[in-house]
Order: C-alpha cells, then sequence, then structure tokens
C-alpha cells in the first residue's frame, strides 16, 4: 500500500530535489502565512489628557502620578501650579468692574452731550445773531444818536454856562444900581458866581466827554462790536463744525469702550476656562500612561520628558493618556505596503505573547486601511478575546501569525524555476525523450521561495530548477 507525504514533509522534498535540479510537479495544499507584530490598545475608552487653553500659556506641573500607576476614581493624574494665574485672574476681574464703571459713565456723558449739544448749538447761534444786530445797529443807529447826544449835551451845557453868566450879569446890575449892597444880595451874589464856576465846570467837562465819546468811545465800541460780531461768527462756524463731531467721537469712544469691556470679560472668560485645566482627575479607576495613545499608537515622544515636577507639557495636543480598568483591549497593527494588499476582513489567526508562546489566543481581522498613512503603513485593527488569566497592560507587543491565502490543491515551484521574458513567465520542462522546453504558465501568488502555478503546468511533469 501507497503511503501518503506528510504535508509538512512535501517542501523539504521539493528542496531535496531542487538540488538534484529537477522537480517533479504535484498537486498539494498552498497557503501563505503573513507574520506581524501588534499592539493592545484600548478599542475607543481611553481618555487622552491635552491642555487647550485660550489665554493662558504658563502650565507647570507641580504634581503628576507616575507612568503606569494604577489609580481610583477622583485621584488627581495631574496638577498645575496655579498661582500665577490666580493672581492674573483676580487682575482680570477688577479690570471688567472697572471698564464697566467707565462705560457706565462713558454712556451718561454721551447722552448728556446728545441731549445738550442742540442747545448748545443754539445758543451759539443766538449769540452770533445778537452780535450781528448790535453792529448793524450801532453802525445804521446808535453810533449817530450817540453823536448827536455828545453835541446835544455839550449845547446844553454851553447854554446853560451862558444862562448862568447872563443871570449874573443881570443882578450885578441890579444890585449896583443900589447905594449900600445888602448882605442878602452879596450872598445871591456869591451864590450865582459859584453856579456860573459850575456850569464853567460842566461845560470843560462836557467838551472832554464830548471829544472823548467821539473819538474814543464810538469808534472803540464800533470796533468791540465788530470784533464780537466776527468772532461770534467764527464761533458759530467752528461749533456747527466741531459739535456734530464730537458727538461722533463720542460714539466711537463709547463703542471702543465698548470692545475693551467685551474683550476684558471675554479674556476673563477665556482664564477662568483655562483655569480649570489646572487639574485633571481620573474619572473612573484605571491606570494612567505618559504619553498619547491615539490613532492606534502609543507615542511616548519627546514631550514626556516633560511630564515631571515643574516640567511644562506643550499645548493643544494630548500629553498623557488614563486607561479606564473597563477598558477593552483591542489589536491594532500597522502593516507594509505588500503585507497589506494580502490581507482581507474576516481572515483568521492567533496571538502570542512573548514569554508565554505556549497560549494561542485566536485573533481576527476584523479591518485594514484602504490607504496608507503618513508613514507608508497601513492600519490593521484586530478583534480578541483574552483570556482572563492572560490581559496584558496596554500598550504591550503582540505577535500575530495569520493565513492570508490558501488553496486546498494547488501546483507550487520554486521560485528560482521561473524566468521572465517578452512572452511573460516561463519554466523549463523535461519531455520524455530527456530533453527539455520552455513552456509558457500563469503566475499566481509568492509565499517565500514557492510561487502558485495557476496554468500552463500539471500534475506530474518535472521541470528543471537552476
Amino acid at each position: 500500500m501507497a503511503r501518503l507525504t506528510p504535508l509538512h514533509l512535501i517542501p523539504a522534498l521539493i528542496a531535496a530535489a531542487s538540488h538534484a535540479g529537477e522537480v517533479t510537479v504535484e498537486t498539494r495544499p498552498f497557503s501563505i502565512e503573513k507574520s506581524f507584530a501588534a499592539t493592545a490598545l484600548p478599542a475607543g475608552d481611553a481618555v487622552l489628557l491635552r491642555l487647550d487653553p485660550k489665554a493662558w500659556t504658563g502650565f507647570e506641573i507641580l504634581q503628576i502620578t507616575a507612568h503606569g500607576s494604577k489609580v481610583a476614581k477622583g485621584d488627581v493624574l495631574v496638577r498645575f501650579d496655579a498661582e500665577e494665574i490666580d493672581r492674573k485672574l483676580v487682575d482680570a476681574r477688577r479690570a471688567v468692574e472697572t471698564g464697566a464703571l467707565g462705560l457706565a459713565q462713558a454712556e451718561q456723558e454721551a447722552r448728556l452731550l446728545a441731549e445738550t449739544a442742540p442747545n448748545k448749538l443754539a445758543a451759539i447761534r443766538r449769540a452770533a445773531e445778537i452780535a450781528r444786530e448790535e453792529h448793524a445797529y450801532f453802525t445804521a443807529t446808535r453810533r449817530k444818536a450817540s453823536e448827536e447826544s455828545a453835541a446835544q449835551a455839550l449845547k446844553r451845557s454851553e447854554q446853560m454856562l451862558a444862562n448862568q453868566r447872563e443871570e449874573l450879569k443881570q443882578l450885578s446890575k441890579m444890585y449896583e444900581a443900589d447905594d449900600i449892597t445888602e448882605d442878602t444880595e452879596e450872598i445871591i451874589l456869591i451864590r450865582q458866581q459859584d453856579a456860573v464856576a459850575a456850569a464853567e465846570f460842566v461845560l470843560r467837562m462836557e467838551i472832554l466827554d464830548h471829544k472823548r465819546t467821539l473819538e474814543v468811545t464810538l469808534p472803540r465800541e464800533a470796533q468791540t462790536l465788530a470784533d464780537s460780531e466776527r468772532d461770534t461768527a467764527i464761533s458759530l462756524k467752528k461749533a456747527e463744525a466741531d459739535v456734530p463731531r464730537s458727538i461722533e467721537l463720542s460714539k466711537l469712544s463709547l463703542e471702543s469702550l465698548k470692545t475693551a469691556a467685551q474683550r476684558a470679560k471675554q479674556e476673563l472668560t477665556e482664564l477662568e476656562a483655562d483655569r480649570g485645566q489646572f487639574e485633571f482627575k481620573a474619572p473612573a479607576d484605571g491606570w494612567l500612561y505618559h504619553g498619547p495613545i491615539d490613532n492606534g499608537r502609543w507615542t511616548p515622544g519627546d514631550a514626556v520628558k516633560q511630564l515631571v515636577a515643574h516640567g511644562r507639557p506643550p499645548a493643544h495636543v494630548a500629553f498623557a493618556t488614563f486607561v479606564p480598568a473597563t477598558a477593552r483591549l483591542a489589536l491594532v497593527a500597522f502593516l507594509d505596503d505588500a503585507t497589506a494588499r494580502s490581507m482581507q476582513p474576516g481572515l483568521e489567526g492567533i496571538a502570542t505573547l512573548t514569554g508565554r508562546e505556549d497560549v494561542e489566543i485566536p485573533i481576527t481581522l476584523a479591518k485594514v486601511a484602504a490607504a496608507p498613512g503618513p508613514d507608508g503603513t497601513y492600519r490593521a485593527d484586530l478583534s480578541i478575546t483574552w483570556p482572563a488569566e492572560l490581559t496584558p497592560p496596554a500598550g504591550a507587543v503582540v505577535q500575530i501569525r495569520l493565513i492570508s491565502y490558501q488553496q486546498a490543491a494547488a501546483i507550487a515551484i520554486p521560485s528560482k524555476a521561473l524566468s521572465s521574458g517578452p512572452g511573460g513567465w516561463t519554466v523549463e520542462v523535461k519531455m520524455t525523450d530527456g530533453k527539455t522546453e520552455r513552456r509558457p504558465v500563469r503566475r499566481g501568488r509568492v509565499s517565500k521561495d514557492e510561487t502558485e502555478i495557476l496554468a500552463g503546468l500539471e500534475a506530474g511533469q518535472v521541470i528543471v530548477v537552476p
């Protein structure tokens, strides 16, 4: 009875025959096995710790839990020194209060300006109109009337002096007719002489006033009224431009104060929000990892050097990861182009942990990325059910082996037996007469040193292997 050659001995027999330069083509199972490393990572349950400040930049670590530490819910994971931002918050709150008071005062002043500006402008218009009217009246009427009044006053003074002198003259004649001048008559004469002297003085003063009025007072008043008309007209013209401008400037100033107040409030809001990032606590029981576990990778990088007391982790990027105790660990691998191309979701294989190679854990390929990442690799997600006694920590490396391709009955030959030419792939086949000839073949998949032949060879044929 013929004995079947065990499958695991076939490659050895082919290799032995190849040394002889000839291989007999046989139909047998053909498969391609892929081996690669994968990382055990939480499947979407991890919490990334990152600073996303809007205004504050000085985050200095005061306390941080050691990498890989197990923590309980509510434990402090990271605490930053908040002394400086607390002082800044006091200043910011004071600035908001001051800005609010300044804004309220400016709004009141703007309202008063808007209310009083028309009245102020109207008063300036009235003053300009009065000055114009006064000047016009003085020029047309009052100056001439004042000159006539001065002349009339001078004339009255002259007439009064003439009257007083004539009366003294008549009294003197009348009293001279008597032989004896009585005391009463002397008194009357003296009194009249005083009246003449007074009239002379009044005339002299009236002459001075008349001259002063004509030469100084009236010309000066005319100049003053002309200047007043001119100045009030200028003031009116200026006010007509300044008052509306002052209202607009008041509005702009008010808007600037509103903007400044709004910015102060915004800064305070942002600082208060940033203050809330000065302490990270564990949301549940779990573990803290320094460095981010994101997009299937745990990438500590140089940033972990800052995860110490007085260190300053970078903002807007994850610097640590919290892994809940209930997190389900899946496997993530990053495959080269050839390996990824040979993979299809649904393939099954096994995973082993270094040091426990005796435990083979079934895995299933769940997903392979359709396009490579920036580093040229393709992400592959694998599902796994961990044994209760052998669940690794997040970040552990696992070795994966799976069959990416298999055929129960196939023709496979040593890859070095194939030659490529203008007509395609060929192999050298030994004929029954001992001669050889080059036969075209259609190549299939390649596994290590063997190639699957899809057409051109049949079982039992002998090929020549260089």
